[in-house]
């Protein structure tokens, strides 16, 4: 399971607003790259063959298989604050991070 903060479901809902992506959902994924091997992604899509699909405080959102070995048991968070980070996954799975939070292994 994957999970959304409140910050992060504000923020989400937000951003569907302001791009008017009707008929697409949040798709979380992971994909080769960064500074650590893996970085973490964010887009809106539609739904594919073999997604995943979750429910977390109201937002739907998918993961594709691959991904899901990775996130699974991941929180999603949203920080606006002074470090100014946005999206953050807090991921269980990951050996290391880097210092940025969107690369991992």
């Amino acid at each position: 399971m994957i999970t959304l903060t409140n910050s992060a479901v504000a923020q989400i809902q937000k951003l569907q607003a302001e791009k008017g992506s009707e008929g697409q959902q949040l798709r979380i994924l992971v994909e080769a790259g960064g500074c650590s091997g893996f970085e973490y992604g964010m887009s809106f899509d539609e739904q594919k063959q073999g997604d995943h699909q979750f429910e977390s405080n109201g937002v739907v959102f998918l993961v594709d298989e691959t991904s899901f070995e990775y996130l699974d048991g991941s929180e999603v968070d949203f920080d606006d604050g002074l470090s100014g980070k946005g999206f953050e996954v807090r991921n269980p799975n990951a050996s290391s991070t880097c210092g940025c939070g969107r690369s991992f292994n």
